[in-house]
C-alpha cells in the first residue's frame, strides 16, 4: 500500500414556498469581475470531528480516484460561505448587466436569471439543496430566509423559479442551437454548477501540475462519511491564493468539501461543502415542477434571443476569459499572459465596457453622484509605472489594474505581480 507522503503531481422537496446608479455599475465591474473569478479558482474546508483511520493513498491515487468517479445519483445539502473582501456597490447594484439565458437587465425573467443568483453567492453564508439523477435531472435550490430560489432541469426543459418575486423561466435544455451556448453538458447553467464541491474540484485540479504542489494531508468526516483531505498549493510567489483543500469521499471518490484560503491568511475566503448527502437515488419528484398558480411564467429562450440582439454577438467578460485561458492567444481583445496560479488576463479598453483611470479621475472630480466617487476611493489604489498612471481594484483573492489608457490587468495575483506584468508589456 502507497505511504501518504507528500507527493507532487505536475416537487418532492416540500414545495416551492412563496412567501445604480449605471456609472456606479461601470465603475464596479473590475471588483465584480474578481469575485466571478474567485470563485472558480476553487475553496478549502473547515473539518471537524475525529480523523478516521483509512488505508494510506498516494496523492497521484486520490486524484485518479476522483478522475475516475462516476456517480451519477445522489441528494444533499450543501453550505456555501464567501468572503472574498468584495465592497457594497452603492446603490446596492451589481457588477454584471445581463444574464446568460434569460433575464437579461431590465428583461421580466431577470430576478430568475441564473447569472444573477451566482453573484449573490459571491459574498456571505447560503444554503443549497441539490439532487442529481443522471445527466438529464438536477435540480439546485438555494434556501434563504424569506424565499427560495430553484433551477431544474428535467429532460428537455429547464426551470428556474424565484419565490419572492413569484417569477418562473422557462428555458430549452441542452440539444437545442439556443440551450447549447449558455449550458454545460449536465444541463444546468455553468456558472451555478461552478456552486458544488465536485466541480470546484474539478477546477483546481486542473491547475496541477509543475506550479503547484499536491499531497494527501490526513483524513476527515465530512457529512458523516470518510474522506480523505487532498492539500493544493501554488509553487509561484506572485498568486494570492494559500492553498486549496478538497475533502474526497474514501468509498467512492466524490468531492465532499471544498474550501480556498487565501495567502494573506484569516478565514476561509471560500468554503464549500456537503452539510448531509445520500447517494441513494432521489425520488421522481424531485425533478418534478410545475410553476406555483399566480406566477409569472417568462420564455427564457426568447429573453436570450433578445439580449444577444442587444449586446451584439460580443461575448461577456467572464466567457472570453475561460475561452481565453491558457492559450495566451487574442479573443478579442483578450490575451493571456503567464502561466498557472500567476495567469493574467488582459484587455484592452476599446470594446470592454470598462472605465479607464482617466474615465475614473474625471468621475470623482465631479462628484460621480457623491456616493461612487467615495466608493472609487474605497476599493482603489493609485500606482505608478512605467506603463503610466492606473488604479488597482482588490479583493482578497483577486487583484485588477485599470491603467489610464483603459487596458486592464486582472489575476489572482498580488498587486505588484500586475505592476511588473504592465511594465512588461507596455
Amino acid at each position: 500500500m502507497p505511504r501518504n507522503e507528500p507527493t507532487e503531481v505536475s416537487d418532492g422537496w416540500g414545495g416551492e414556498r412563496s412567501p445604480r446608479r449605471r456609472k456606479a455599475v461601470r465603475y464596479g465591474v473590475p471588483v465584480a469581475v474578481a469575485g466571478a473569478a474567485a470563485v472558480t479558482i476553487g475553496l478549502v474546508p473547515a473539518f471537524a470531528g475525529s480523523s478516521p483511520d483509512l488505508p494510506k493513498i498516494s496523492a497521484q491515487d486520490l486524484i485518479a480516484k476522483v478522475a475516475k468517479s462516476d456517480v451519477q445519483q445522489l441528494s444533499g445539502t450543501v453550505r456555501v460561505t464567501t468572503d472574498l473582501g468584495l465592497p457594497s456597490l452603492p446603490g446596492g447594484a451589481g457588477g454584471f448587466d445581463g444574464a446568460p439565458g434569460g433575464g437579461a437587465k431590465g428583461g421580466d425573467g431577470a430576478s430568475a436569471a441564473p447569472q444573477n443568483k451566482l453573484m449573490e453567492l459571491a459574498s456571505g453564508s447560503h444554503t443549497l439543496r441539490v439532487a442529481a439523477d443522471g445527466p438529464d435531472k438536477q435540480r439546485v435550490s438555494v434556501v434563504d430566509k424569506a424565499a427560495e430560489y430553484s433551477l431544474v432541469h428535467n429532460g428537455n426543459e429547464v426551470w428556474a423559479y424565484d419565490s419572492g418575486s413569484n417569477t418562473a423561466l422557462h428555458s430549452t435544455a441542452p440539444g437545442s442551437r439556443a440551450g447549447k451556448e449558455h449550458r454545460a453538458p449536465g444541463g444546468l447553467p455553468k456558472d451555478l454548477k461552478t456552486a458544488t464541491p465536485q466541480d470546484l474540484a474539478k477546477e483546481a485540479l486542473k491547475a496541477a501540475g509543475d506550479t503547484t504542489s499536491v499531497t494527501v494531508d490526513g483524513t476527515a468526516k465530512v457529512a458523516g462519511r470518510d474522506a480523505y483531505q487532498l492539500l493544493i498549493k501554488p509553487k509561484q510567489a506572485g498568486s494570492t491564493v494559500g492553498s486549496i483543500r478538497v475533502a474526497v469521499d474514501a468509498d467512492n471518490g466524490v468531492p465532499l468539501k471544498f474550501t480556498l484560503t487565501p495567502k494573506s491568511g484569516g478565514a476561509a475566503a471560500v468554503d464549500v461543502g456537503f452539510t448531509n448527502v445520500d447517494f441513494a437515488k432521489p425520488a421522481a419528484s424531485t425533478f418534478a415542477f410545475t410553476p406555483p398558480k399566480g406566477a409569472k411564467v417568462v420564455d427564457g429562450d426568447k429573453e436570450r434571443a433578445t439580449a444577444e440582439r442587444e449586446h451584439g454577438k460580443a461575448a461577456p467578460f467572464h466567457k472570453k476569459l475561460a475561452e481565453a485561458k491558457g492559450k495566451g492567444e487574442d479573443k478579442g481583445g483578450l490575451n493571456i499572459i503567464g502561466k498557472g496560479w500567476t495567469s493574467i488576463a488582459t484587455i484592452k479598453g476599446d470594446g470592454s465596457g470598462l472605465p479607464s483611470g482617466k474615465d475614473m479621475d474625471k468621475a470623482k472630480s465631479k462628484g460621480a453622484g457623491g456616493d461612487a466617487g467615495a466608493f472609487l476611493d474605497s476599493i482603489g489604489d493609485k500606482v505608478n509605472g512605467s506603463f503610466g498612471s492606473g488604479q488597482v481594484f482588490s479583493t482578497r483573492l483577486v487583484n485588477a489594474l485599470v491603467t489610464d489608457n483603459g487596458t486592464v490587468y486582472v489575476g489572482a495575483v498580488d498587486k505588484q505581480t500586475l505592476i511588473n506584468a504592465a511594465n512588461a508589456a507596455k
